[in-house]
Order: structure tokens, then sequence, then C-alpha cells
């Protein structure tokens, strides 16, 4: 008899046991909806499909009376453009600040201290300094993002450099390999993939820090749209926005898993 960690589903069992807790979920928000409007006909807190999809049908179909923009594409693509700058930028100084400190020592006693106390200072409280320094435009809101994320980046790639073997360096030091050949042909290669892996742990913060700037100071986005219908308690347009995050942000997650597979094969998490 096989031990129950010794078991794996097949394709087709794997598909339905991750299809089994969303199901649940639509399943209980159905009861919970037709019952609430049952006692309220005009209760907000759980709307049923028919008004989110009428919801979603006026903002992403019929332009706006304003602006004429389709309202729902709108925010989707300002989102989309601050995360992409964000997480782009926090990426490279990750990846150059966390190569540095793990393969340089006189580097990393110089600045590990400071990527460790910066990686421990919550982002949004520095969310008022930022607004002062860039401005209420979109600069404050892509260093949001940013210096949220890009610590972290940095202290997970430091920890994959110093764990290459030893023995790769030595032997590119044998023949005749400097110290930025060594960092380019040698180390860098191997940190890409855990770079993409990085990447994929920080969506979730990143799309935080993201809402959280746009709720503040911003006059279009996904995050600013929550915040500006939720004084009408429009749970109608909340929901659908909420779920259009997730569905976004599992779609990059699972392009990005497919990129290292596809890209780094040898590497075995990305092959996970």
């Amino acid at each position: 008899m096989k031990r129950l960690i010794n078991l794996s589903p097949t394709p087709p069992l794997k598909l339905a046991l991750a299809l089994i807790p969303f199901v649940l979920i639509v399943i209980l928000y159905m009861s919970g909806s037709e019952a609430r409007l049952a006692e309220n006909a005009s209760d907000k807190l759980l709307p049923a499909f028919s008004q989110m999809g009428d919801a979603i049908q006026r903002l992403a179909f019929e332009p706006s009376k304003r602006t004429g923009d389709y309202v729902f594409w709108q925010d989707t693509a300002s989102s989309l453009y601050r995360l992409g700058l964000g997480v782009g930028v926090a990426a490279m100084f990750g990846l150059l600040i966390g190569m540095l400190t793990g393969s340089i020592p006189m580097f990393s006693a110089a600045a590990s201290p400071l990527l460790t106390v910066v990686s421990l200072v919550p982002p949004l409280a520095l969310l008022p300094i930022l607004f002062i320094v860039f401005g209420l435009g979109e600069l404050s809101k892509i260093v949001l993002i940013a210096v949220g994320i890009a610590p972290f980046i940095a202290r997970d790639l430091q920890g994959r450099t110093r764990e290459i073997p030893e023995e790769q360096l030595i032997k590119a030091q044998t023949l005749g390999a400097n110290s930025s050949q060594i960092i380019m042909r040698v180390i860098l290669p191997q940190l890409f993939p855990r770079l993409i892996d990085s990447v994929r742990l920080s969506l979730g913060p990143a799309w935080l820090f993201l809402i959280a700037a746009e709720a503040i100071a911003s006059t279009d986005g996904l995050g600013y749209r929550i915040f500006l219908v939720r004084r009408y308690l429009s749970m109608d347009i909340i929901l659908p926005y909420v779920a259009w995050i997730a569905l976004i942000s599992f779609v990059m997650d699972w392009g990005l898993r497919q990129c290292n597979r596809r890209l780094f094969p040898w590497y075995l998490p990305g092959n996970k």
C-alpha cells in the first residue's frame, strides 16, 4: 500500500482537485447572495452574478459619458503600465545588488547591512515621503513598487549566489577568468531563473503597493476604481475588479513559470 506522501494525482484528477475549492466558493457565494437578496432585494453586500455582469458590461463596453473612455480597460491598462515598470525596475536593481553582495565579499560587507535594514522598513510607511519627494504623478507609484519588492529580490538572489558551488568559481579562476568574467559568465546565467521565480513571488506585494498608491493619489487604475466606488457600497463593481486582478496575477504567474521552464529547463524549481 502506497503512503499518502508518495501518491501523485493524474492530470485529470489534478485538474479536478484544483477546481473543487473554486466551485465550493461559487456555491457558497450564490447561496449567501440568494439568501440576502430574498430578504432585501436592494442588498448590496452580496450582489447576484447578473448584477455584476451588468456593471462590468457598463464599464467595459460602454464609453464613459464624461471622458469617452472605456473605464474598465483604461483602468486595466494604467495599472499594468505602473506594475510593469515598477516590477521591471525592481528586478533590475534586485539582480544587480543581489549578485554583487553575493559574489564580492567587500561589497557585501558594505551593502548587506543596509540592504537588511531597508528590507525591514514597511514600504507603505514610505508612501507619504514618496508623494512629497516625487509628487502625486506616476513616478511615486512606480518607485513605491520598486522600493517595496527590490529588497526581497536582492536578498533572494544574494542567497542564491552564495549557494553556487565554490568548485565552479575555483575552476573558472584556474582557467584564467577574472572577477568580472566569473560574475558575467558563471554567476549571472545561474541567477536568471531564480530572478524569474523571485519576480513571481513578488507579484502579490507589488499589486498591494500599486493598489494602495492608486487609492490615495490617482485618477484611474484598478485600485483607484475599487476605492472610488466603495463609498457607494458598489460591491457589484468591487468584486469583479478583485476577481480581474486575481486573474491577471494568475496569468502573469503562469507566464513566468512557462518562461522559466522553456528558457532554463535545467533549473528544477522552474519545472515544478
